[in-house]
């Protein structure tokens, strides 16, 4: 299990213990933030970008991954940054995340850094395992599922986008822009356009998830551009909404040096 530790609200003096969250190293081991009881919380009242995200090494295999800050709602509407030290947690992993961890260690050692990268967590079989929804409660959360579920479909490299979309928040990975946006507006089709333009600038493809849904007329221009639409349920599932959206859920991210049907490599 994680770390927690006693996390109190400067505004109203209420001690709440928190935990912090794990998240799926390409490896396969589980990782998380290694908490700062020492330091006290800071109020997120203003945002910035870079205070958003961290640089957190894999114990087990050592690469840098980037996730969320730790962040905790207060009861009286506070929001905390929860402060954090250099380095992981010590996270005590379960059977099954376990043996997926030592199973992509021998692949690494038998194949390479390179194939090593690449690599997809599969179960034995060579299926991909179930996707573990997370709740979404904030928009935090809504972009967090959306990066755990590129990593599921073998996407790697996952982090923040160079160029901050219109609406929403922007991920990228190698090969992929996608838009997270987790207003309440169901997105339109200037939403998606704007989408598809940018990506087609870096020569990648992209793909959408909202929260909120889509109108008609931006499902129908997903269609005609090529790009996957998803729908975040409050439940951390992203829904395929067409029918590229549910090849992409079926097959997962391309293999490195094949084509898409959109004839991208």
């Amino acid at each position: 299990m994680p770390e927690s530790v006693p996390v109190r609200c400067p505004v109203c003096r209420r001690t709440r213990l928190y935990i912090a969250p794990m998240y799926p190293c390409a490896c396969g081991a589980p990782t998380a933030p290694r908490l700062d009881p020492a330091a006290e919380p800071v109020v997120a009242a203003h945002r910035a970008w870079d205070d958003e995200w961290l640089t957190v090494p894999c114990a087990a295999c050592g690469r840098d991954n980037h996730w969320p800050h730790p962040e905790l709602g207060c009861p009286c509407g506070t929001v905390l940054r929860v402060p954090v030290a250099e380095g992981p947690a010590a996270v005590e992993p379960d059977p099954a995340d376990g043996a997926r961890a030592g199973d992509g260690a021998r692949g690494r050692e038998d194949d390479g850094a390179q194939k090593r990268d690449d690599a997809r967590p599969l179960e034995d079989d060579g299926r991909r395992p179930p996707f573990r929804p997370r709740a979404i409660r904030t928009a935090r959360d809504a972009v967090t599922t959306a990066a755990l579920y590129l990593r599921w479909l073998g996407y790697r490299d996952i982090r923040r986008a160079d160029q901050r979309p219109p609406n929403g928040i922007g991920l990228a990975a190698r090969g992929l822009l996608a838009q997270v946006d987790p207003t309440v507006r169901p997105a339109g089709p200037r939403d998606v356009e704007c989408l598809w333009l940018t990506a087609m600038t870096e020569s990648a493809r992209c793909v959408y998830f909202s929260l909120a849904g889509y109108t008609d007329s931006a499902r129908t221009g997903a269609d005609a551009l090529g790009v996957p639409l998803f729908v975040l349920d409050l439940a951390g599932a992203p829904q395929p909404v067409n029918g590229l959206a549910g090849t992409l859920h079926a097959t997962g991210a391309p293999r490195p040096g094949t084509r898409a049907r959109d004839g991208r490599a």
